[in-house]
């Protein structure tokens, strides 16, 4: 059995795929990404200089979370986040014993605001009590135009929520926009936490510096509910990014050492532990 690296810090987003002659991909999926197996992520994280990782289980797989609760149980090092609908087949009770820490569910502005193979918004208000009874928090994939809308729902759920990829933001509307001024609201509340994952929103600007202000402004409204992720293997994105160039880009965004370690170390400790 492999181990992860002994070093500090959290990789809070990633995803895993195969072996595929032991964890096929479902019958009916959006796409088919290449293998990207356990003993890929670890090595990663090693090159990193992280200790630990939380694993989000992908739409490609379904309904089927064998892979990662299969590489739960080996990786004491690694955290998970599943996918569940009302009357899902996988039971609630006792995941958090198994290492995983959330669910995932999918908000997004424009036609159908959900991504195939995801759990929609509805599904988290349905299920909010139970994941608050088993311990679990809300991850949500979103982004910043269709936030306004959901704001007040997510200041009422009883659990905490976690927004990836530093919520969608535009970034050519700015940071003041109406939409990541609302996040930034959330964010201040203490009730949501943000993974900070920019590049999928940089990906058609001219320089990814202009992310820099959008995480200054994240840092000033509340450290403390801070995560980073590098959204490893990138799935869908030609050429993939250098995770390790990621990393070192957050780290000069971040401004200070003391930063650096609040969003790597202490605030993952908190929320994945």
């Amino acid at each position: 059995m492999s181990t992860a690296p002994a070093a500090a810090g959290w990789d809070c987003h990633a995803h895993l795929f195969g072996p595929y002659d032991r964890f096929a991909l479902a019958p009916e999926r959006s796409y088919t990404p290449p293998e990207a197996l356990e003993s890929h992520y670890l090595a990663l994280l090693e090159r990193l200089g992280l200790s630990h990782g939380v694993l989000v289980h992908p739409s490609a797989y379904g309904d089927d979370h064998a892979l990662l609760l299969h590489t739960l149980a080996r990786q004491p090092a690694l955290r998970g986040v599943v996918v569940v609908r009302p009357g899902g087949p996988l039971p609630l009770s006792g995941l958090r014993a198994r290492g995983v820490r959330g669910a995932r569910f999918s908000h997004r502005s424009g036609a159908g605001g959900n991504f195939a193979g995801s759990a929609s918004f509805d599904d988290l208000r349905v299920l909010a009590p139970a994941l608050a009874d088993a311990g679990l928090h809300a991850e949500l994939w979103t982004d910043c135009r269709a936030l306004d809308g959901i704001a007040a729902d997510l200041m009422a759920l009883p659990v905490p929520v976690v927004i990836d990829h530093m919520g969608g933001f535009d970034v050519g509307a700015g940071v003041d926009a109406g939409g990541f001024r609302t996040l930034l609201g959330l964010l201040a509340s203490g009730k949501v936490w943000v993974k900070l994952c920019a590049y999928r929103n940089l990906l058609n600007a001219p320089d990814w510096q202009a992310g820099r202000p959008f995480q200054q402004k994240m840092v000033e409204a509340n450290p403390e509910r801070l995560l980073w992720g590098s959204d490893w293997p990138h799935l869908r994105v030609t050429p993939a990014p250098d995770t390790a160039q990621l990393l070192a880009m957050f780290k000069d965004w971040a401004g200070s050492g003391a930063t650096v370690r609040q969003v790597l170390e202490t605030n993952p400790e908190t929320l994945y532990r």
